[in-house]
């Protein structure tokens, strides 16, 4: 389904992307309409499911989950049923914060975030070498985080 965006509408998801945390008033202030309309706005984009949640990012490392490991995977069998099989399984894993399906390539990229190496070689064990469909996994551990943005331009 197309969904036609206009100004406003484009003025509200850049606000709402930089701080999702401002009242509606605070909102409408800052794009320049009514709270009324502002309201309206966010309801129906909601509704149309542009806006798919609105959250609080948290610094990784300020709660105790300081590695990040980006880790490729790739599956003995690929049919649709083997690859939902797999999402099923790491859907279920706190640690598995961004799950892929990539090609060419792995058959999955996956963004994991844990306390330290010891926790990483506990989940790898847990969702990796307990599937027996799962061929080969290869992971990257990120040793700085230079960038990070969660903004889509619209």
């Amino acid at each position: 389904m197309d969904i036609t965006l206009d100004e406003l509408d484009k003025r509200i998801l850049n606000a709402l992307q930089t701080d999702a945390s401002q009242t509606n008033q605070q909102l409408a202030e800052r794009i320049h309409a009514s709270p009324a309309t502002c309201l309206r706005r966010v309801k129906r984009l909601t509704e149309l499911g542009v806006i798919t949640r609105q959250v609080a990012l948290v610094a990784p490392e300020k709660v105790g989950s300081g590695l990040t490991a980006i880790v490729e995977v790739t599956l003995d069998h690929q049919g649709d049923e083997h690859q939902l099989a797999f999402e099923a399984v790491v859907a279920n894993v706190a640690a598995v914060l961004q799950c892929y399906r990539v090609s060419p390539g792995p058959d999955f990229v996956l963004v994991v975030q844990v306390a330290d190496m010891a926790a990483y070689h506990a989940l790898a064990h847990q969702v990796f070498a307990a599937q027996k469909n799962v061929r080969n996994v290869k992971a990257y551990f990120s040793i700085l985080r230079s960038k990070f943005e969660t903004r889509i331009a619209v």
